[in-house]
């Protein structure tokens, strides 16, 4: 039986004419430009979907005392409103009234003439203009000081840039970054700031909302009124880097560098036990803030050079490590003959039949042609140099690390490279291989990282954990290498006993290198053709710091100086030795760099510290004593100022004297004892000193 199904007629025929009015409905909304009255085509142009960019902030580049090393700051652009219709309605003058007044006040200020000023502002149909250059870049303090001005119709376009305090301060290891000018996203292009440039960056948000045609948000109260997606800030780094060691570092290079007249030259100074760096320098140098670079090679790593008699060292260290090395055997200095090439000492005639301890105190070439050929083989050479890190990265923490090479087969090349001629290192490997002497003879590898902390969360990602690190020589011949570095320097007819300073416990060898014409592979000819150093530590039986200095075709060797300036600078900012000041009330000295002028007096003032301020800034750049030393004597502080202007040093002791130049990088002359009678200042041709000549008188205070 089948059922039948009925269908009524009149629900059949609503139906039907409600399917046919959607249709119609449908059909309508489509072809209609409005609806309920309402253009939809103009109500879909005022409804627009805007995207911004949430931009990361780069992280900040601190020393190991949580000094600020580099910064992403506030940068001003400044503008100039040129259009009188901006004036309109207003009761004060909203554009640039008096072009001759406002290009005079501009102009200090912005560096710029007030002519080409006066040609930015006279631009006819322009509605604003940018001052440029000077006025691109402003600092806080520049946009501070043009807006006490009160100059009509000036304003300015806020940006953000890179800045580093401190100049041309630790630059080559700090490095620099590009601003992407679409994009607005900083780089790192050297240094730290390229090696750690993704750490540093972070990573960009987003925020995604709709505006009216009058761009305008629109605010509704649904969540997906807008999208965001949050910002992650870049990184902080902390150095291993002291501002105050750098600072000692970088004010003896700078006094000493250019009498000496070398064309390049550097210091490196590192933690004995740990292979931390704790300054590092070169000249030429530059100033990341405005990138006045000569070379894009930072010399403490990306630079090889021969490295001369410094390796005599490492080549004695293989001996005394094979057991076959015996320091009262002897030999015949001089000259000799080795396949047909003839070596001879630096001296040309040797000192006769010597030993081969008396032959490293005079830097025998022959003593180590004897070594490399009666008590080690080329292998013993090789891999002991390679032990050390010769002819490989070290790994520290910057870019562009090149290995050097150590590569030798024959007699003569083995010989050569006994004394470190032929064979290429750089100042990081010498720092590491040094470690294993001031470390009882473990291998450290160099590091210029302290640790990594995330901005955001301020949680430690990364902290350098001291190591043991590598056995690679025993306690026996570190000893004994450190005697033979001693006898250097003490000994009155050693080659280094220039480094000698009475009551500093200084040890060290002495290096010079023939400089290699890579065009035609042959050495360079002349007395200044060569590259001197310098590598030891400080002080001898139980050292704190090693250090490695250069200075490349000097015409005067002032590295005995400049080492000297350090290491007495050092003491003092350490208290190595633990002197009794007698004084346990002695102030000690804060980092006043970058403080106003007027919050650093009242501190002196507070603790009774008698001080001189040098120029007539309104921030410190520069200090003596340094941060944490104990103050014993008078305080000089030098201001960012140009007009920088000699005090009345009549009566100062010999020492504030002696300070105060130093401070100021000035030559200077001492003749008596005591305390300042007289003195006379020499300026150069555009009236700033240059040099200070004192004389002292016992009877005088």
């Amino acid at each position: 039986m089948v059922n039948k199904v009925h269908i009524n007629k009149l629900i059949f025929i609503i139906s039907l004419l409600l399917f046919c009015t959607i249709i119609i409905r449908l059909i309508y909304l489509n072809l209609s430009p409005t609806i309920d009255g309402i253009n939809l085509s103009e109500f879909a142009k005022n409804r627009n979907t805007t995207k911004e960019t949430l931009y990361a902030t780069r992280g900040t580049i601190y020393d190991s005392n949580k000094e600020i090393l580099a910064q992403s700051v506030d940068s001003y652009t400044i503008i100039a409103y040129l259009d009188k219709s901006r004036s309109k309605n207003s009761l004060k003058p909203k554009h640039v009234v008096d072009k001759e007044m406002t290009a005079e006040k501009l102009s200090p200020i912005l560096n710029m003439t007030k002519e080409r000023i006066l040609e930015l502002l006279n631009q006819k149909g322009l509605y604003q203009v940018e001052l440029g250059p000077g006025g691109k870049g402003l600092t806080e303090l520049q946009k501070e000081e043009i807006e006490k001005l009160e100059l009509p119709g000036i304003d300015f376009i806020s940006t953000t840039k890179r800045y580093y305090p401190n100049l041309d301060f630790a630059s080559y290891i700090l490095g620099y970054v590009k601003t992407d000018e679409e994009t607005s996203q900083m780089n790192g292009e050297m240094g730290v700031e390229l090696y750690y440039n993704k750490e540093l960056t972070g990573t960009n948000g987003s925020l995604e909302y709709q505006v009216d045609a009058n761009g305008y948000k629109l605010i509704t109260n649904s969540d997906a009124s807008e999208i965001r997606i949050d910002k992650i800030d870049g990184m902080d780094i902390y150095l291993t880097i002291d501002s105050n060691v750098q600072l000692i570092v970088e004010r003896a290079l700078n006094t000493y560098f250019e009498s000496s007249g070398a064309t390049n030259g550097g210091v490196v100074v590192a933690d004995a036990k740990t292979g931390k760096i704790l300054a590092s320098t070169s000249r030429p140098s530059f100033d990341p803030n405005i990138k006045d670079i000569k070379s894009y090679l930072d010399p403490l790593v990306s630079v090889a050079f021969e490295p001369g008699s410094t390796m005599k060292t490492y080549t004695y260290m293989t001996a005394l490590e094979k057991g076959t090395y015996k320091g009262d055997d002897k030999f015949m200095s001089g000259t000799m003959e080795i396949s047909g090439y003839t070596i001879r000492d630096w001296n040309r005639v040797g000192w006769g039949e010597v030993t081969y301890d008396y032959g490293y105190m005079q830097s025998s070439n022959i003593g180590i042609a004897n070594l490399v050929s009666k008590y080690i083989t080329r292998d013993d050479l090789y891999s002991y140099f390679d032990k050390l890190g010769f002819g490989k990265k070290t790994g520290i923490e910057l870019p562009g690390e090149v290995t050097g090479k150590i590569s030798f087969k024959y007699d003569i090349e083995v010989a050569t490279a006994g004394f470190g001629q032929g064979i290429t290192t750089t100042p990081i490997q010498h720092i590491k291989a040094l470690t294993s002497i001031s470390n009882n003879g473990y291998l450290l590898n160099p590091t210029i990282i302290e640790k990594i902390v995330d901005s955001n969360t301020k949680k430690t990602v990364y902290k350098y954990k001291d190591k043991k690190g590598t056995k690679v020589a025993s306690e026996s011949t570190v000893n004994k290498i450190k005697d033979l570095m001693n006898s250097v320097v003490s000994n009155p007819q050693a080659t280094g006993h220039i480094y000698y300073l009475d009551g500093y416990n200084i040890i060290g060898k002495t290096g010079t290198a023939q400089i290699l014409n890579p065009n035609t592979g042959q050495y360079y000819s002349g007395d200044i053709a060569a590259i001197k150093s310098f590598e030891g530590m400080y002080p001898k039986d139980d050292p704190k710091f090693i250090f490695y200095i250069y200075l490349e075709r000097a015409r005067s060797n002032k590295m005995p100086d400049i080492l000297k300036s350090i290491i007495k600078d050092i003491e003092t900012y350490y208290n190595i030795t633990k002197v009794n000041t007698g004084d346990t009330k002695n102030y000690k000295m804060e980092n006043f760099l970058n403080k106003n002028v007027d919050t650093v007096k009242n501190t002196l003032n507070l603790f009774g510290i008698k001080y001189e301020i040098i120029g007539t800034g309104n921030k410190i750049i520069n200090q003596y004593p340094l941060n944490g030393t104990i103050v014993n004597g008078k305080v000089f502080l030098v201001t960012n100022s140009s007009d920088i202007t000699i005090p009345n040093i009549v009566g100062y002791s010999r020492k504030d004297a002696v300070n105060l130049v130093r401070l100021l990088n000035l030559d200077y002359s001492l003749e008596g004892n005591g305390y300042v009678s007289t003195y006379n200042v020499e300026v150069d041709e555009n009236g700033k000193p240059i040099k200070v000549n004192i004389v002292l008188n016992d009877k005088y205070k």
